[in-house]
């Protein structure tokens, strides 16, 4: 649980140092056909003639997800990052098990327990709160575009993890399924590198070691280690006790971002950042109650990969 806390918490820093002298799709393009690759690899020369090629459709669906998760919450992150603080990323990425409730509901007809509405009403609330500078004008506004893009980031994470697990036929193979979904979200934040012109203007001559550490970092810890972690703690300890990591990473994020950076702690990023965690406790833990475990293979918007429950996603 150490591992997955400050490890996932930590890769909001790891991504606002990388994008410091890394382009932001170009990073995190990098980052996931790597680490998708080694993966497959693995998997491959791990079961040799047993390994299954994946049909179309699990081609397909993992090219979604990995569009959804990968190069949608992940690169909207990094991004995102370029301008918002890592701390206040962190705590607007948390917001994600709110659009998971809202959009469960309206998408597929799930139930919403009376505590988990009450968790999203609050949790807008806490959004609110870290948001109005932007909005109204003042001392503490966000950067516009930055800040949209870590609005939307959760909100295309929450969609990749329902269609996950409610419609999506993935390889059974968790580490099969992790890996295609980040070759394919590697191969769109390519796209994406590409037509903003990240590409043709990249220095890489630029690139600064910390920059360079981060990226092996967000690499070999945030993705590969973080998801064997995850992936025996779900074996071992009770679900309700893992889960507890979406409500610990942004605070760790928050404290990290302050000691290593600078970021200001200021008296509205603390009512607001309580706010959401709040809130997001209130959410993974009715919808915890409420529905009997179910995997799915995901890519956390920190950019870890996992095996997220379909009931706290």
């Amino acid at each position: 649980m150490l591992v997955l806390y400050v490890v996932w918490g930590s890769t909001y820093l790891g991504i606002a140092v990388a994008v410091d002298s890394i382009p932001p799709f170009l990073m995190a393009a990098s980052r996931f056909l790597l680490a998708g690759l080694i993966l497959l690899t693995w998997s491959v020369a791990r079961d040799r003639r047993a390994f299954v090629i994946p049909n179309r459709r699990q081609v397909r669906d993992s090219a979604i997800v990995g569009a959804l998760l990968v190069a949608g919450g992940n690169g909207f992150v990094a991004f995102a990052e370029q301008t918002v603080p890592s701390g206040i990323t962190a705590l607007l990425i948390a917001t994600m098990p709110i659009w998971v409730a809202i959009l469960g509901g309206f998408f597929l007809g799930e139930r919403l327990p009376r505590v988990a509405a009450l968790g999203v009403a609050v949790g807008f609330m806490g959004v609110a709160v870290l948001a109005a500078p932007s909005i109204l004008g003042g001392s503490g506004a966000l950067e516009s575009i930055g800040l949209l893009f870590a609005l939307m980031a959760p909100l295309a994470w929450a969609s990749g993890s329902l269609f996950a697990s409610h419609r999506a036929d993935l390889p059974p193979r968790p580490l099969v399924a992790t890996g295609m979904q980040m070759v394919f979200g590697g191969i769109l934040l390519s796209v994406l590198a590409l037509g903003t012109g990240e590409v043709a203007t990249f220095d890489v001559g630029g690139v600064t070691r910390e920059s360079i550490l981060a990226f092996l970092y967000l690499t070999v810890i945030g993705s590969l280690l973080a998801y064997t972690v995850y992936g025996f703690m779900l074996r071992v300890a009770p679900l309700p006790l893992v889960t507890t990591y979406a409500y610990v990473n942004p605070v760790v994020a928050v404290i990290l971002g302050a000691i290593v950076l600078g970021e200001p702690i200021d008296l509205r990023t603390l009512v607001a950042g309580s706010i959401i965690v709040a809130a997001v406790a209130l959410i993974v833990t009715a919808r915890g109650r409420m529905a009997a475990p179910r995997a799915v293979r995901a890519v956390s918007p920190a950019g870890a990969a996992d095996v997220a429950d379909a009931a706290t996603a």
